[in-house]
């Protein structure tokens, strides 16, 4: 069951998500059972997403990219975590470095990298996080200093970056000036390729999430070249990961609505075939009922993450609104993914059936890109920021 809202799309927008829904349906959901359980890197559905042109949806067309509004953006990583959370995984953060290097980049950063991003020849992940920073970004310890060519000496490590090991770029985030103040100001992004100092530690165990890699990265003596700041101006990397946070938050919002579906799907399908006092159990006010909250909710998740994404593509701030869809969306898929095993009853808790994966894939979206209290650290102080009257000071 897809839902492509088409009055928010183009019509050539809207068939290109039925495109993407079909791929779901025929080549995904047949094999996602067995490649989740056995923790397989999907290396054949990845292929077909480069060819569906998946990978460059935030590229320009002229660094060979197939671009489309956000609301599209969204909608296709939704039908991508509908029928695998992790494909949608899979293109998250390499859409934020691609959007990162198209607002943010140089002529010369640009014309390098985002052919080869576009057609996903190479992909690319975010190291923000770092083992005891969480999500307190300008606390972090990675510390670039200029040795005497100009370039970089990075030192620091990251943790639970997707796609770490197969990443051929990685949008670091690190201090280029530590005694900064606020220390905001000292931050920078670098492009940094895998190479002599960068070291992929280990792939995290996790309980979902399965099939793409969530590593720790450890930088020692790694050398970059000047060329590898982004925007080839210092202490910018802060508001620039802020802005393509913007995107990645309504990418994960887009997760949580995707797996939310798929677990809606599965409830109302299971729902019409199990039988109990001689009826299909929908009909029992209690399962009907949980059925019509489930499918409310999910669908105002959607409608929050489009209103999030129109607002992106307006180019008005709109972080207020992107942690608004990732809150709200993830929270809703937390209680859809547990309400589906409810319906399935016995069942939702075995492996032979899909709910289980969408069970523990939900917390993902609660934790991810900013946890959930960050939200709505993020939402209120845009409420009190934009309630102040015009011309008072900020």
């Amino acid at each position: 069951m897809t839902h492509v809202v088409r009055a928010t799309l183009a019509p050539e927008e809207s068939a290109y998500v039925e495109t993407i829904a079909r791929f779901v349906d025929r080549e995904v959901r047949p094999v996602v059972r067995e490649l989740e359980h056995a923790n397989t890197f999907p290396a054949d559905l990845v292929e077909r997403m480069r060819g569906l042109g998946v990978f460059g949806l935030v590229v320009p067309e002229t660094y060979g990219g197939s671009p489309v509004s956000t609301p599209c953006f969204a909608l296709v990583a939704a039908e991508l975590a509908r029928g695998w959370m992790s494909l949608a995984g899979a293109m998250g953060p390499h859409s934020v470095v691609c959007a990162l290097l198209a607002a943010a980049g140089t002529d010369e950063q640009r014309s390098h990298w985002l052919p080869r991003l576009a057609t996903g020849e190479i992909r690319a992940a975010m190291a923000l996080t770092e083992p005891g920073g969480g999500s307190d970004l300008q606390a972090m310890r990675t510390v670039a200093r200029r040795d005497p060519d100009g370039g970089y000496v990075v030192n620091g490590a990251k943790t639970w970056i997707t796609s770490g090991r197969r990443a051929g770029l990685v949008a670091l985030l690190c201090k280029t000036d530590p005694d900064a103040t606020p220390p905001h100001r000292g931050v920078s992004l670098l492009l940094v390729e895998p190479g002599p100092g960068f070291t992929v530690s280990r792939d995290l165990p996790k309980l979902g999430y399965k099939g793409l890699e969530s590593c720790e990265l450890a930088f020692d003596g790694y050398v970059a070249p000047p060329s590898a700041l982004l925007g080839g101006v210092e202490g910018r990397g802060f508001g620039q990961m802020m802005r393509g946070l913007e995107l990645g938050r309504i990418q994960v919002a887009a997760r949580a609505v995707g797996v939310a579906q798929a677990a809606l799907d599965a409830a109302i399908s299971y729902a019409q075939q199990r039988e109990s006092f001689g009826v299909p159990i929908w009909q029992h006010q209690a399962v009907g009922h949980l059925l019509a909250t489930m499918a409310t909710k999910t669908e105002a998740a959607r409608r929050l993450m489009l209103y999030a994404a129109e607002r992106y593509d307006a180019g008005e701030r709109s972080d207020m609104e992107a942690g608004m869809a990732k809150l709200f969306a993830s929270e809703v898929c937390l209680e859809v993914t547990t309400d589906a095993m409810r319906v399935h009853g016995g069942y939702g808790y075995s492996p032979e059936y899909d709910v289980e994966r969408y069970y523990r894939d939900a917390p993902l979206m609660v934790l991810g890109e900013g946890t959930n209290e960050i939200q709505k650290n993020v939402i209120a102080r845009q409420l009190i920021a934009r309630a102040r009257p015009a011309g008072a000071s900020r």
